[in-house]
Parts: structure tokens; sequence; C-alpha cells
């Protein structure tokens, strides 16, 4: 025997089941990994091609009406949403459509405590 030569003895019977039993949990492990990975991939694949061939909603021509005697105050966009300030008799009130389809989103009004 030479110096770089180790001796490894062999693994009793024991430890012979038990290597055998790590390297089936890790098998296990490793395809549940393989397995939730490829069901991600699957998912975001899925959503990127099922939107990729759907055209954006063109939105209509759509008429708001307004209480008799408001006035619009200001217009503003706040992520996908279009903001509407009204002064409807001195009572303020905010307005809120979809930026893309220009549906009715909210209504807030602010009135003073009596």
């Amino acid at each position: 025997m030479t110096t770089s030569d180790t001796a490894v003895p062999d693994p009793s019977p024991e430890q012979a089941a038990l290597f055998a039993r790590v390297r089936r949990m890790m098998l296990i492990a490793g395809l549940t990994t393989a397995l939730a990975i490829c069901a991600v991939l699957i998912a975001v694949g899925y959503r990127l091609f099922k939107s990729e061939g759907r055209a954006p909603e063109a939105p209509s021509d759509v008429t708001a009406t307004l209480p008799t005697g408001a006035k619009i105050v200001s217009t503003g966009v706040a992520g996908d949403r279009l903001v509407i300030t009204l002064d409807v008799g001195g009572v303020t009130e905010i307005r809120t459509f979809d930026a893309h389809t220009l549906r009715p989103a909210g209504k807030l009004k602010f009135a003073n405590e009596p």
C-alpha cells in the first residue's frame, strides 16, 4: 500500500441500509423539487402565451353624466384609475374610473359634520 491509498472498510449491513435510505430520501426530495419548478415554469408560460394572443380592449365612447350644477375641479391618474374631483353645490366628490375600460370604479363624497 502506498501513502496515497486509503483503506476504506466496507460498511456494515446497518450502515448500508442507512445509506440506501438516505439516497432514496434525497431522490424523493430532488424529484419533488424538480416537479415544483416545472409547475411554476408551466404556469408562467401559460400566462405569457395566453395573454399574448389577445388584443387590448379598445374603450368605446363613454359619456359620464354629472349632477346638476357640478363642476370639475381637477383630474388625475392614479395607477390604472382616472380620478376626477367634482364640486357639487359646495360638496367635494371624487369619482374614479378604470383607465382601460372607462367604467366607473368608485365614488367618494366629502361632507361637513352637522
